[in-house]
């Protein structure tokens, strides 16, 4: 009887530690969050960037970057001036405070000046990726966050007539 007694208690105590919710299982609340861009005026004709993916790291993870669903293609930061922007990127993330978000370049980035179009160097952009700190804490509401790629400062002329882009980004919100 004393067996039966502590075979049923140990099974009650598996049963019950099986069914148990688990609070400090590290997941949170996922956010719907969507990257736009947008530019400022220039005087340039075209700015052209190959933009391939967007990720962003949290705060809460320090060693993983998220990759986002990314519309990749080559834009022209210029037709998006005067208030027009287009979405970039957006993805499900944890409702966490947004560290970084990283752009990844391709090879095709130009400038185009005097109806001339120069190639713009992106030195090390195509590997690690164009970074912007941003420390916006996101919540459980739609998140939208605009980034403003400044094309007339991110474009600089080098002394043998070439372009290199140095990003100069700003969150509009």
């Amino acid at each position: 009887m004393k067996k039966v007694f502590l075979i049923t208690f140990a099974l009650g105590l598996v049963a019950f530690f099986a069914c148990t919710k688990d609070d400090n299982s590290g997941t949170k609340d996922l956010v719907a969050l969507h990257i736009r861009l947008t530019d400022g005026p220039g005087d340039y004709q075209q700015v052209n960037v190959d933009i391939k993916e967007v990720r962003i790291k949290a705060a809460n993870d320090t060693s993983q970057w998220v990759s986002l669903n990314t519309n990749a293609g080559i834009y022209n930061l210029l037709d998006f001036q005067n208030g027009v922007d287009t979405l970039l990127a957006t993805g499900m993330v944890p409702a966490d405070v947004l560290k970084e978000v990283r752009f990844i370049l391709g090879p095709d980035n130009s400038v185009m000046v005097d109806s001339i179009v120069y190639p713009l160097q992106t030195p090390s952009a195509q590997q690690s990726g164009l970074k912007i700190k941003i420390d916006k804490s996101l919540n459980l509401d739609i998140n939208t966050l605009t980034l403003d790629f400044d094309a007339e400062q991110s474009v600089v002329k080098t002394g043998n007539g070439g372009f290199i882009l140095k990003p100069v980004i700003k969150v509009k919100n």
